[in-house]
């Protein structure tokens, strides 16, 4: 089985894995150290072996879930390797004296997608079918997630957020 298939039917196992990943480019690095760690709680050869052992044994699902849960970390820097610097790039090219336009352009999409969504919703409800407007209502959902990233981005998140990044910068200079 291809190494990010395999890690994600392991992740079933420890669902916590799954936010690895999406929205990652670095998802066959986070894959490849699923699969070692899955291998070494079962002692199986191969990933294939390992998940065949985790599905017909739950204790070893357990072990596999903790030894998931001790490789945070690691996992974490796989993770956020290839988006640890994009507010320095943004800080550079205005420096530069250039704009994020791609940046510009998609939050506009966003916003005309969210406006578009919600106004189906408002003026076409009565007449939509049940799953059409559930289907919109997700959509609508998705583009005000992407939206809140985006302000997130901009202007920082919560003070929480604040302290669990600089968490992750202290973990990832380790």
């Amino acid at each position: 089985m291809e190494p990010v298939t395999l890690a994600l039917t392991l992740a079933q196992f420890a669902p916590s894995l799954i936010k690895f990943f999406t929205g990652s480019d670095k998802a066959a690095d986070v894959a490849s150290k699923v699969i070692d760690i899955a291998k070494a709680v079962t002692g199986a050869p191969t990933g294939d072996a390992a998940l065949e052992v985790l599905k017909a044994d739950p204790a070893k699902v357990l072990e596999f879930q903790q030894a998931a849960m001790a490789n945070d970390a690691d996992l974490t820097k796989a993770f956020l390797a290839d988006v640890q610097s994009a507010r320095a790039r943004d800080i550079e090219l205005h420096k530069a004296g250039f704009g994020n336009r791609r940046a510009d352009v998609m939050v506009a999409l966003d916003v005309l997608g969210l406006i578009a969504c919600l106004l189906v919703l408002v003026l076409y409800r009565e007449k939509l079918p049940g799953e059409v407007v559930g289907l919109l209502s997700a959509i609508s959902g998705i583009f005000g997630a992407c939206l809140r990233d985006a302000h997130q981005f901009e202007f920082g998140s919560s003070r929480s957020s604040q302290i669990k990044d600089a968490t992750i910068a202290q973990i990832t200079k380790a």
